[in-house]
């Protein structure tokens, strides 16, 4: 049937997805983790998703961290 379910990213939104990284991470380590400007220089969640939406190795990057959470937990 489907195989979707086991995937962590299935029905994730990539603002859900951020919001879960920095309760987690927080900003500090959010940019440690993933050194990219949005996270390290005057963060927000808005300019954030505007880079990670254009930038689709970022959002790899980003989307790979979370998946490594996820599992981790």
């Amino acid at each position: 049937m489907n195989q979707n379910n086991n995937d962590p990213l299935h029905g994730k939104t990539l603002e859900s997805v951020l919001n879960e990284l920095l309760e987690y991470y927080g900003w500090e380590q959010l940019g440690l983790h993933i050194k990219i400007n949005c996270f390290t220089s005057d963060p927000s969640i808005k300019s954030s998703l505007k880079f990670l939406r254009q930038t689709p190795w970022a959002r790899k990057k980003v989307e790979d961290l979370y998946v490594k959470m996820k599992t981790q937990s």
